[in-house]
């Protein structure tokens, strides 16, 4: 299996010279070779990289960047170009590829060769041809049988730099079970961010005072000249603002998707359309905040990492219809109970939702199991979880229920 490892950098200031240069001649390679495939007919990567030898006898600043990092460059556009042909034949508005220009070019990539890892004596460095050896902040330790294949360096808007390692293990995945016996149904929201069929209501993140923070450095950026040193300095304050807002949101997706794909043998969530979602009006922010297609996306990958089934089902009408008997009702969105005409039932809307997305995600999946319904299982009622706990102790603790619940 393939994974990424980031681990932030640590150089010198000659060093950090040094890889800001990298990246600017990088970029200059982008855009000449992006004027070329402008002005030339029949390119493609593998012929362009044929050039980068002649290329260097009179470019002489190439002759101290690694071979493999200008061949990645060359193919990085094209993969570009690729991805702008793929979004138009998928019926996209799709323009042409434009020049990089300073600060839109952050990064470069090593593959097959040019890069070690040296962990001596507890210091780790990465040793990288052309640079030499950079510290960095080896905070989690690689598998024993990983073998590196491939290092970018990249530089964030705060000025950090990280490195990011493309590991790849020997091992396949856990077989995924036939019969899977735990299964759960998760239906996201923004009052609670997850409920689960288990009858656990994970609330969503408070990000408020981080916000009330990058609302403040906005402003006092608004107010430097463009361009000025007052202004360099407030755009870094900008970006570690937002950078601090990011890591928070991404800390506590990853938490909470390791815990359903570690916990369970089939998750079943709702194939949202999360760019669609955004793009409506009203709310749009706090819908960007829950950032629901990055939490499915680390959920997706995480069950196939565990072993675990991963169903995306139809989310058409699962708040409509009825856990226990199909029927549809409608409701509006301040309404947050389901109270059934037909059967009776009633329960909490989001915990309704769960369950009809849990049967739709077991039906399809053909586990050869029958769901039954909330009635007839006589599930305890919602217990909620603070997101607090999800990222203060490294899962949500969803097992612990409480007594009342548990009581029920």
């Amino acid at each position: 299996m393939n994974y990424n490892y980031r681990y932030r950098l640590r150089p010198s200031d000659a060093l950090e010279e040094q890889l800001a240069w990298t990246v600017d001649t990088c970029r200059q390679v982008y855009n000449h070779f992006l004027h070329r495939l402008n002005h030339t007919d029949d390119t493609s990567a593998y012929s362009e990289q044929k050039l980068l030898p002649s290329l260097k006898k009179w470019w002489n600043d190439l002759k101290n960047v690694h071979s493999k990092v200008l061949q990645k460059v060359v193919q990085r556009l094209y993969d570009n170009l690729s991805t702008l042909r793929g979004r138009k034949e998928n019926g996209y508005r799709v323009g042409t590829l434009k020049w990089k220009a300073p600060g839109e070019y952050r990064s470069f990539t090593y593959s097959q060769s040019g890069f070690k890892l040296k962990n001596t004596s507890g210091r780790a460095r990465l040793w990288l041809s052309k640079l030499g050896e950079i510290p960095l902040t080896f905070h989690r330790d690689l598998p024993d049988d990983a073998e590196i294949k491939t290092v970018t360096v990249k530089q964030e808007p705060t000025g950090k730099w990280y490195a990011i390692l493309g590991v790849e293990t020997p091992d396949d995945p856990p077989k995924k079970p036939e019969n899977p016996e735990k299964c759960v149904g998760i239906d996201v929201g923004i009052l609670k961010y997850a409920h689960d069929t288990d009858g656990t209501a994970v609330e969503s993140l408070d990000l408020s005072d981080e916000r009330e923070r990058l609302e403040r450095a906005q402003r006092d950026l608004s107010r430097k000249e463009h361009g000025s040193a007052n202004w360099e300095k407030q755009r870094k304050v900008v970006a570690e603002r937002h950078a601090d807002l990011k890591q928070k949101r991404r800390d506590f997706l990853h938490k909470l998707s390791n815990y359903y794909a570690t916990e369970y043998d089939l998750v079943a969530v709702e194939d949202l359309d999360a760019k669609g979602l955004v793009e409506l009006p009203g709310n749009s922010r706090n819908r960007a905040g829950a950032a629901w297609g990055t939490f499915l996306r680390m959920l997706e990958y995480k069950c196939e990492r565990e072993g675990t089934h991963f169903v995306a089902v139809d989310p058409k009408d699962t708040t409509k219809e009825c856990a226990s008997c199909g029927v549809k009702t409608d409701k509006p969105l301040w309404v947050r109970e389901h109270s059934c005409p037909s059967c009776g039932f009633t329960a909490d809307r989001d915990w309704n939702a769960a369950w009809n997305i849990l049967s739709r995600g077991i039906k399809r999946l053909g586990a050869g199991r029958s769901e039954s319904t909330p009635v007839e299982t006589a599930l305890p009622v919602s217990s909620v979880v603070d997101a607090k706990r999800v990222v203060e102790t490294g899962s949500p603790t969803l097992k612990e229920r409480t007594a009342s619940a548990v009581s029920e």
